[in-house]
């Protein structure tokens, strides 16, 4: 009776460093080299959405008579690992490595660049 029951698995946050608001780009897949704004992060999944990345089209049908049926473009989402923070003033894509500063604030900069992102 007990086999009919299975614990759920707990649910794990992963800790990202890629927050919403930074520019990235795709480093692999089809998208690859592409860049964008980070829309929405996904930590119980590892996942991103980037704005005009990853488009998807879905076909909604009509829910009340005499409206008419669309067609829905959206961002899907990308697995983290996928992407990587990009610096417009320098044009690379680079690591993220987060510090202490001199206040006493964590702070994430770029490991290529050195260039501090907050």
């Amino acid at each position: 009776m007990s086999s009919l029951f299975q614990k759920s698995k707990s649910v794990q946050r992963i800790k990202m460093k890629i927050r919403k608001g930074d520019t990235v780009q795709v480093i692999n897949g089809k998208e690859k080299g592409k860049t964008g704004e980070v829309l929405k992060i996904l930590p119980l999944e590892n996942r991103v959405i980037v704005e005009g990345i990853n488009i998807r089209t879905r076909h909604v049908k009509p829910t009340q008579e005499g409206e008419s049926g669309r067609i829905v473009t959206e961002e899907a989402s990308l697995h983290a690992s996928n992407v990587m923070i990009y610096s417009t003033s320098k044009k690379v894509s680079s690591r993220v490595e987060v510090f202490v500063d001199k206040d006493g604030a964590k702070k994430r900069r770029l490991k290529k660049t050195g260039e501090v992102i907050d």
